[in-house]
């Protein structure tokens, strides 16, 4: 592996652009802190109304506009921006001259290439904290001005701070809102009453008794008494005595008790 990365090390080297290549970026260069200056002077000294010229114009429209007053400033009718560029140039600088009061000093652009593109960066220092301007430019013979924003370098304890009432202002939402479900969730117990409180009063209705369980009906089991020889032979006798005929003309197959009632009745 150490003998790889070696290798890799050896190998590399940076390749010197060229002449062409080199003019761009001086260009770009060049074009970019004219255009921060120029942005800078159209929103400090309120030239124009920033809100009102976002409102009127579309993107197209602003870059037209952006590129004439370049072309008035700096006698360069060349120079060509998209709309977008100039709305979050305007924008950001806008934002961003607010925080730093105004720009007192401008450094040393620096520029890189990316591919198709051409990155340069400008450097501000204000009155209350300083920045940097991010332009981004086509790598071509036109070098149209893509994007341009204004970034505020913050500190740490900037940084800290503004996660800290991040934070604050999470956790302060959720305990808000743990709060109101528990209030809710006690009142529960209050709805109840409350709406008893609006319902109309029942009359009083006097508890009617139970009626009193009727005694069951017990039923007499018949006693079968045809095993009782003694008894069938005295009966089969007094049935033949009444007949006028003889015991072996007919044969007793069951005795059943007689209703005493419904016999008594009769006689009666």
């Amino acid at each position: 592996m150490l003998t790889c990365v070696f290798v890799l090390t050896a190998c590399g080297s940076d390749e010197t652009p060229s002449e062409i290549q080199q003019t761009k970026e001086i260009s770009a260069r060049s074009k970019a802190e004219q255009v921060v200056k120029l942005t800078e002077v159209l929103v400090a000294t309120e030239t124009i109304d920033v809100d009102e010229m976002l409102a009127d114009y579309n993107n197209m429209e602003l870059g037209d506009l952006f590129a004439s007053t370049y072309a008035q400033y700096y006698g360069d009718a060349s120079f060509m921006c998209e709309g977008k560029a100039v709305n979050g140039a305007l924008t950001s600088f806008q934002t961003g001259i607010k925080s730093m009061v105004s720009i007192t000093e401008y450094g040393t652009p620096t520029s890189v290439v990316d591919g198709d593109t051409i990155i340069v960066t400008v450097p501000v220092k204000g009155e209350n904290g300083n920045g940097s301007v991010e332009l981004i430019f086509t790598n071509d013979i036109y070098q149209q001005m893509t994007s341009c924003t204004l970034n505020l370098d913050q500190t740490k304890g900037q940084l800290m701070t503004k996660a800290a009432l991040n934070t604050l202002l999470g956790m302060g939402t959720v305990f808000v809102v743990l709060i109101l479900i528990s209030l809710i969730i006690s009142a529960f117990g209050f709805i109840p009453k409350i709406q008893a409180s609006f319902a109309p009063k029942k009359a009083e209705i006097e508890p009617v008794a139970d009626p009193e369980p009727a005694a069951p009906v017990v039923e007499e089991e018949e006693e079968d008494l045809s095993d009782d020889m003694e008894l069938v032979a005295v009966i089969a006798a007094a049935v033949a005595a009444y007949e006028g005929s003889s015991v072996e003309g007919f044969q007793v197959r069951s005795i059943k008790r007689a209703n005493t009632k419904n016999w008594k009745t009769k006689t009666n």
